[in-house]
């Protein structure tokens, strides 16, 4: 059975940084590329950032490029996102996502998903 389990989330101030990390289990971690998703109240799941298997290659969405970082550490079999110069705006329920074998800024290719973890940033 595969898991994906979201941790960091909270309430923080604008400017502020947060750092989420997602554990996976029951799958061969280092098989999969990983993605942060995003849903805000009222709106749809928006792709945040995505890392290859491998951790050498990123992708972002532009309201986040220069804020957040994803990384991996296959040894462990997480998934982090770090989080700086936080605004409202970024105020959402934060999930992780593993897609198999390929990374992308889809949501529907994404083969599992977690929970969610969420974030609020006050101003």
């Amino acid at each position: 059975q595969v898991q994906l389990v979201e941790s960091g989330g909270g309430l923080v101030q604008a400017g502020d940084s947060l750092r989420l990390s997602c554990v996976a289990s029951g799958l061969t971690f280092s098989n999969y590329a990983m993605g942060w998703f995003r849903q805000a109240p009222g709106k749809e799941r928006e792709f945040v950032a995505a890392v290859s298997r491998t951790g050498a290659s990123t992708q972002y969405a532009d309201s986040v490029k220069g804020r957040f970082t994803i990384s991996r550490d296959n040894a462990k079999d997480t998934v982090s996102l770090q989080m700086s110069s936080l605004k409202p705006e970024d105020t959402a329920v934060y999930y992780c996502a593993a897609n198999y074998m390929v990374r992308t800024d889809m949501a529907l290719k994404y083969n599992y998903w977690g929970q969610g973890t969420q974030v609020t940033v006050s101003s």
